[in-house]
């Protein structure tokens, strides 16, 4: 029997207890925007679990209610989980925390839990945990997203949009679309300014604040990041700076050299 504790993030001891990611760098501002992000969220249901083997960050889970999340998928009276992570592996913390999610969701009445994978980034969680967990894969988006979902009964299955070519319509310019629930949100921004500035582009960048703006603008699945250019996906997680210069560079045929 492994020795472990599940702590719950709130209001009350955010401060002593801290977030997982960043944990390291909490004055980061990074780390200080999800900082601020979580305690203007728990009253939405948000539920942030720590994992911890004696005394040990060991990982977490985030959740919450589809009709806050960050991920951009339609459905109604589920949780959608958005980071599961483990760091000590092989004793079963991700299983653990993924059944902590699952008896929440059927404490608060909801038809099921959802998550979006990708097996391009480590931006999302890894798809096999959750199929050993009796979740189904239904959907996928472009770029390879993937909707998985733990039903409890027979309820509507939730499912992507199909808009996502004529969300990239909608920038021209190079743009930063993003939320502040990740705290490494700031080093991927600040990795696109800095190429934007070494090859004369203006981004603009846009807070999206609220969950109509993600719905409508967010260019993938994932939500809280997506950076397009000229009506085409650059990135929806961190690249260095010379992989922006480079991508940046092959959207728009300039002769910049990025070496």
């Amino acid at each position: 029997m492994h020795e472990y504790d599940l702590i719950e993030i709130n209001e009350t001891n955010i401060d002593s207890e801290g977030c997982y990611c960043l944990r390291s760098k909490p004055s980061s501002t990074g780390y200080q925007n999800k900082h601020e992000w979580l305690l203007g969220t728990f009253h939405e249901g948000l539920k942030y679990i720590k994992i911890t083997e004696k005394g040990k960050a060991a990982g977490f889970i985030e959740y919450t209610p589809i009709e806050f999340s960050s991920r951009v998928v339609q459905g109604e009276n589920y949780l959608v989980i958005h980071c599961l992570w483990v760091q000590i592996t092989g004793k079963g913390y991700a299983s653990t925390l993924i059944e902590k999610c699952l008896e929440d969701a059927r404490k608060q009445g909801k038809d099921g839990v959802i998550v979006i994978t990708n097996p391009n980034t480590s931006w999302t969680p890894s798809k096999d945990v959750f199929l050993k967990h009796q979740f189904d894969e239904i959907d996928q988006a472009p770029y390879g997203f993937e909707l998985l979902v733990h039903k409890f009964g027979k309820s509507p299955d939730p499912y992507f949009p199909k808009d996502w070519e004529e969300r990239l319509k909608q920038f021209s310019g190079l743009t930063i679309l993003r939320t502040q629930q990740c705290p490494f949100i700031d080093v991927a921004t600040d990795n696109i300014m800095q190429a934007a500035k070494n090859l004369e582009i203006q981004p603009e960048i846009i807070d999206m604040t609220s969950r109509e703006q993600l719905m409508s603008m967010s260019p993938t699945p994932y939500g809280v990041y997506g950076v397009v250019y000229r009506n085409q996906l650059v990135s929806f997680h961190r690249l260095t700076v010379h992989s922006v210069m480079k991508r940046l560079k092959e959207l728009s045929g300039s002769e910049v050299n990025v070496c």
